[in-house]
């Protein structure tokens, strides 16, 4: 399994493309804020840390990685924001992936993340 990401690391966001590239939800997980915003192939909802990790473990299951890029990511320009688009890849599908942090102290937390089908 390959796991890329931007070649400057922003805050965080290499750890994230690690998980992501790995499938390891529990690590994902790790990142998400107390509610996350899932999108997966169309199916929207808002779910706690714990529904979030189980919807991502199945995701991981049914899909699992061969390669995950991070395609372009940013601050979004006040400090407390930063974003992600990158393609996630498992056998003939790829999924463009959006990734969205606030950031709460010190740390910065998923508050949405999307896996579109390409």
């Amino acid at each position: 399994m390959l796991a890329a990401v931007a070649p400057m690391p922003v805050n965080g966001l290499d750890a994230i493309a690690g998980y992501i590239g790995a499938g390891n939800a529990k690590g994902l997980s790790t990142h998400f804020d107390s509610f996350v915003q899932l999108t997966i192939d169309g199916k929207e909802g808002t779910y706690s840390r714990k529904q979030a990790e189980a919807i991502m473990r199945d995701f991981f299951r049914q899909y699992p990685p061969k390669q995950f890029v991070i395609d372009h990511a940013s601050d979004a320009g006040d400090g407390l924001t930063r974003y992600a688009i990158g393609s996630y890849v498992s056998g003939s599908k790829k999924f463009r992936t959006y990734v969205y942090l606030n950031k709460k102290g010190e740390s910065l937390y998923i508050q949405e993340l999307s896996f579109q089908h390409d």
